[in-house]
């Protein structure tokens, strides 16, 4: 699996050379050094730790150091990938232009937290009629079960948090690699609010 970590900075638009308008997701990514490999012989399983954004030294445990000592500067978000299709040493340093070959990408991020909302907003429910009298506009409805077991059984669709969670969209169109601004322009919208933290993969069903 191929991927580096990015920063989603916000959406814009852009002109192709017939003049066609398409909306992208600017995704900022900045130097990914390899942490560490894993191999199958000492871990179990082949994987690349890849680190990103530089941590404040004021802010970091000797602990959390240690790891990076001798590779790079502490960094605050560490991300492992699983069976990397590239031969990565430790210490390497990979950019955007890893994705200049690739037509299309998964995004994972996390989605805007939104709290506690009801039924209709959270899961899409109708809802009663709106008419005068109707008394039944914003309900969920039934939860539970007339006869036995009389219950709410787990999972079901009721009132409840909503939002902050993993979210991967996938098959997103590579639209630009700016390899110049470390920037890749990618077709369509990606979870998250600006200036958070996305794993940017080549494709996996592509």
């Amino acid at each position: 699996m191929l991927g580096l970590i990015g920063k989603k900075i916000g959406m814009t638009q852009v002109f192709d050379a017939n003049g066609k308008l398409t909306p992208v997701t600017v995704i900022k990514i900045e130097d990914n050094v390899v942490v560490e490999n894993r191999t199958v012989e000492k871990h179990g399983y082949s994987s690349c730790v890849l680190g990103s954004f530089d941590k404040k030294k004021s802010q970091t445990t000797k602990p959390y150091a240690g790891q990076f000592e001798g590779v790079c500067a502490p960094k605050k978000t560490l991300v492992e990938m699983r069976d990397f299709d590239k031969e990565a040493a430790v210490g390497e340093v990979m950019g955007v232009n890893m994705f200049k070959d690739v037509m299309f990408v998964d995004v994972v991020g996390t989605s805007k937290g939104k709290g506690f909302q009801g039924g209709m907003k959270r899961h899409g429910f109708a809802g009663g009629r709106a008419t005068h009298g109707s008394k039944f506009h914003r309900d969920i409805g039934g939860t539970a079960m007339s006869s036995s077991p009389s219950k709410t059984f787990k999972g079901k669709k009721m009132a409840g948090r909503m939002g902050n969670e993993r979210v991967t969209v996938q098959n997103l169109r590579v639209i630009r690699v700016d390899e110049e601004m470390q920037v890749l322009l990618v077709k369509g919208a990606i979870p998250g609010p600006a200036q958070s933290v996305v794993i940017v993969q080549k494709a996996k069903k592509k």
